[in-house]
């Protein structure tokens, strides 16, 4: 990826990034804050996405990447990639609420499927996502991923996930072909 044209910063996450990146994530997902951009959980869920530990384990993980994405020295964008075989895990995904709607995210899932392909071979991607996030599934579709109706359970009973606002909540795998 041309990174001089796009002013971003591609890098794997360290020790001294937790802060920062916990406070990305919470801030593109839950609480009044969130609602800036389109990605809020704020009417599903309450309390926290992440916690400082949660994010230190993705990234001393020997499976794991965080790549953490900067832009003028910034961090305003991050996404968890993890080994898992013959395919990646894709996760953690987060733009700043005040970068939403630039198509940041578009670039920014490009670069995280060729560094998997490149990194690890892989022929897929995965992710989960909340079945009832109908705009975010449509975004990923339109990226190339399809749904399979394979649904787990969210972690009710599980504040580190946060406190569901209803009943209905579980996550939906969705999966890609990388190109070669």
């Amino acid at each position: 990826m041309d990174t001089a044209a796009t002013g971003l910063t591609f890098r794997d996450a360290t020790d001294a990034d937790v802060e920062a990146l916990v406070a990305l994530i919470e801030s593109a997902y839950r609480g009044d804050a969130s609602r800036a951009g389109w990605t809020t959980e704020a009417d599903i869920l309450d309390g926290q996405r992440t916690d400082p530990e949660g994010v230190l384990a993705v990234i001393k993980s020997p499976d794991s990447r965080l790549l953490t994405v900067e832009r003028d020295g910034r961090v305003i964008a991050c996404c968890q990639l993890e080994h898992r075989g013959a395919h990646a895990y894709f996760g953690m995904f987060a733009v700043s609420p005040a970068a939403q709607g630039e198509g940041l995210g578009k670039l920014i899932i490009a670069e995280a499927e060729r560094q998997a392909r490149e990194a690890w071979g892989v022929e897929e991607m995965h992710m989960t996502v909340i079945s009832v996030r109908d705009d975010l599934i449509g975004w990923y579709e339109r990226r190339g991923y399809r749904r399979t109706g394979e649904m787990t359970p969210f972690p009710y009973g599980d504040e580190r996930f946060g406190i569901p606002r209803r009943d209905d909540l579980q996550f939906e795998l969705l999966v890609k072909e990388l190109d070669r």
